[in-house]
């Protein structure tokens, strides 16, 4: 079913809010942060809609409504503006991953650095042979989501366990430049919170995959085009 521009209006309202504060996100925000210009009963029935279509649903400790990995997924695909990287910023990573006469090993390793510190994420470099670079482990511990350490723990456990990382990486599509995953789509206990942006490097003499881990909430206008620009710059290093 088609959503109509209010409606498309208005999941787009929750979903940054949501990204923004982690919390259930009610008909009075929304009322009080946009301007669709019609009655808080009127939103109340289109999130009721929203939520029967799939694209919302109701913790139930919560009068509020967060995204469902479908609604994620159309916010990404269809409703976000991208937000591309300062200049500065631009300039900054270039110079980091750039440094000459480094190993590979010290190439990934810096890159899992800088990715973790762009984006304020647990960042993973893997190459050829599933050696795996980790870097903004404690980047997650701000996070609501990972205040559960069942949820952490689970995680922070994947580190060492290649098959698992494998299992994630190898739905990246050869086709795909990049991949967004749910974990509640992993179908693995604990990951449900979980949001993975997984994408490639292909060097002249070397490949692997770069990704980040984070909550579902990422925030993806920043982190796809992050994600992208560091793909590039990895694939144009050569001499290693």
């Amino acid at each position: 079913m088609d959503l109509t521009d209010r409606q498309k209006h208005l999941l787009r309202a929750v979903i940054e809010k949501y990204i923004e504060t982690a919390e259930p996100v009610g008909s009075e925000t929304v009322e009080k942060e946009t301007r669709l210009g019609v009655s808080p009963a009127t939103i109340r029935n289109e999130m009721v809609k929203l939520t029967s279509l799939g694209y919302l649903r109701q913790p139930h400790t919560s009068a509020g409504r967060i995204p469902t990995s479908t609604g994620m997924k159309f916010f990404v695909d269809q409703l976000m503006e991208e937000k591309a990287l300062s200049l500065k910023d631009e300039v900054s990573i270039k110079e980091e991953l750039s440094e000459p006469n480094k190993r590979l090993d010290q190439i990934l390793s810096q890159t899992a650095r800088v990715l973790a510190n762009q984006t304020h994420s647990l960042a993973l470099v893997t190459n050829e042979e599933n050696d795996v670079y980790a870097a903004g482990m404690a980047n997650i511990l701000d996070m609501p989501e990972f205040y559960d350490i069942d949820i952490t723990r689970t995680v922070l456990a994947m580190l060492d366990k290649v098959e698992i990382l494998a299992q994630i990486f190898g739905q990246l599509a050869t086709e795909d430049q990049i991949k967004i995953l749910f974990g509640e789509e992993l179908g693995l206990p604990y990951l449900e919170p979980c949001g993975f942006v997984v994408s490639r490097y292909e060097m002249p003499n070397h490949r692997g995959v770069i990704a980040i881990i984070g909550p579902s909430r990422l925030n993806y206008p920043v982190v796809i085009p992050t994600m992208r620009y560091f793909s590039q710059l990895l694939s144009q290093i050569s001499g290693v």
